[in-house]
């Protein structure tokens, strides 16, 4: 492990158990299964927080009129959803010449799921905001409608008012908090959070918190913000230098904590 990492020593108590704060992955070779049987130890899956798609009345009072729009900024699989579903509810038939600004190729492929991909203007970075905010760039003569939920990255809304571009931001779902109660009376040694929305989660499930001997792990930097915000001691942070994900994190704090060379 890396000299530069270093672990609260008070707190190095040993893992036996963890809580994922999100879905359980559908690929049986996810790294969380590998470290489960690796170190024996419990990974257990729960998401903290669910999506709500709004209904087209409540939409409507947006006031947003999406045929006014020559394309669409998708930068999740929720987001195509319930643009679809909406545009359904509201009889909406979306024009066949709509582009669609797609933040991956895995959810530019999603759209297959409402419309014939061969036929239609798609235009798609690899994986992160600045390769699609540089498709927008290069279109920026069209009038972009961005399909999100309450709870949303700044980064393309920004660039859009900066470079004074047509854009329209449309609620179409909101991430609420999920129902733990069946959690109240039960331990696990680390629970890892991806989201601001986790911690609120969590806070709102058990407004009696003490975190204890729990230690807590979170993803990014707003995340580890919103996990000091609500007054808890932040064990783990990923992503560490030598481990770019959660589960790497995760894996360099049980060997300290386990005793494992």
């Amino acid at each position: 492990m890396s000299e530069t990492i270093k672990f609260d020593q008070d707190r190095l108590n040993k893992v036996t158990s963890i809580l994922v704060s999100q879905s359980r992955p559908a690929d049986e070779n996810s790294p969380y299964f590998e470290l489960a049987r690796k170190y024996n130890i419990k990974v257990d899956f729960r998401p903290f927080i669910k999506v709500d798609g709004l209904s087209f009345k409540e939409f409507r009072k947006q006031r947003v009129n999406i045929l006014d729009h020559t394309a669409v900024i998708f930068t999740s699989r929720n987001a195509i959803d319930h643009f679809f579903r909406i545009c359904q509810e509201g009889r909406v038939e979306v024009p066949a010449d709509m582009k669609y600004f797609c933040i991956s190729e895995q959810t530019a492929n999603y759209l297959q799921k409402y419309i014939i991909i061969r036929k239609r203007k798609i235009f798609s970075g690899t994986k992160t905001a600045v390769e699609l905010i540089e498709l927008i760039r290069k279109h920026k003569n069209e009038k972009f409608l961005y399909p999100c939920s309450d709870v949303r990255k700044n980064d393309i809304p920004e660039f859009a008012d900066t470079e004074d571009l047509h854009f329209t931001e449309a609620t179409m779902y909101q991430t609420v908090s999920a129902d733990l109660s069946d959690l109240e009376n039960v331990y696990y040694d680390i629970i890892a959070f991806f989201s601001p929305s986790g911690i609120k989660s969590l806070l709102e499930n058990f407004p009696d918190f003490k975190q204890n001997k729990t230690r807590i792990a979170a993803f990014g930097p707003t995340t580890a913000k919103a996990v000091e915000e609500a007054g808890l001691y932040l064990d783990i942070l990923a992503p560490l230098p030598n481990a770019p994900s959660m589960n790497g994190a995760l894996e360099l704090y049980i060997r300290k904590a386990n005793n494992i060379q």
